[in-house]
């Protein structure tokens, strides 16, 4: 059976034109993840684990992702497969009780997780060089450029308990801080001996992708021209009262939609 071929259309803005090679990332492998994170050690610096020790009872109030640090690795004695380890860091913002019913006092600290998946990015040995690169960016590309590129999606975690508990080993305090995460926090985190810590449990979803660069050939229908013109603010646009005429009424946060009727729209 001989292949079949696309010709290009001959009219109208939606019809095939022409064949273009485009050079973009392709994703060759990728996985989701759902992680129960279970008592992570909530790290504070002198100051703040100052206010920890003497406190009663503690209470998050927020957890945010601050940075993923990633690592990629072939694995040995299977060609294609790439390890690819994440060390996540975590803001945990907290309420910090010193007595029952006092105001609360607001304290930052972080909490670390690390995790390793395995996926394919088939094999490549070509080294890029790019016109607008410098002689040392293109050093440090070229050093790993066999290598694919790794890249992870979360969402925010979810703050699934909290406690407030004697240290037992305070040992286990000392750990490796990049200078992004110290710098945020302002204070000092070496030589602090915790009496008491905060253990954190958080539910985490993430997609990890590996990807490289390709050259693929994809239906190109028109150029891109904007069809929409564009608008100057105008002095009636800056009454506030004009601009809330024009919020639309919000129903839903009156009267949530019922499982029945979530079940029945195509969200």
């Amino acid at each position: 059976m001989a292949d079949s071929v696309v010709s290009p259309g001959n009219s109208g803005p939606n019809c095939f034109k022409e064949a273009v090679c485009i050079d973009t990332a392709r994703i060759y492998d990728s996985c989701s993840d759902k992680d129960c994170l279970e008592d992570l050690q909530v790290y504070f610096t002198d100051q703040a684990q100052a206010i920890v020790d003497s406190a009663t009872a503690v209470r998050s109030k927020a957890v945010e992702v601050m940075e993923v640090f990633m690592d990629v690795e072939s694995v040995p004695f299977n060609r294609g497969f790439y390890s690819v380890e994440m060390t996540f860091y975590f803001l945990i913002k907290l309420d910090v009780f010193s007595a029952p019913m006092s105001v609360p006092t607001q304290v930052e600290g972080f909490a670390t997780f690390t995790k390793r998946v395995i996926l394919y990015g088939s094999e490549g040995k070509v080294k890029v060089f790019r016109s607008n690169t410098s002689p040392f960016d293109a050093g440090e590309m070229l050093s790993g450029s066999n290598l694919p590129v790794a890249s992870v999606q979360v969402v925010d975690p979810i703050v699934l308990n909290c406690r407030l508990r004697d240290c037992c080993f305070p040992g286990d305090y000392q750990i490796s801080i990049p200078p992004s995460i110290s710098d945020y926090f302002g204070g000092t985190f070496f030589g602090v001996v915790p009496v008491r810590c905060v253990t954190i449990t958080l539910g985490l979803f993430s997609i990890v992708q590996i990807e490289r660069n390709v050259q693929i050939l994809i239906p190109a229908y028109d150029f891109g021209v904007p069809d929409k013109e564009c608008t100057t603010p105008t002095s009636s646009a800056d009454d506030p009262c004009e601009l809330f005429a024009k919020v639309k009424f919000p129903s839903d946060e009156f009267f949530p939609p019922t499982l029945t009727e979530l079940e029945g729209c195509d969200c």
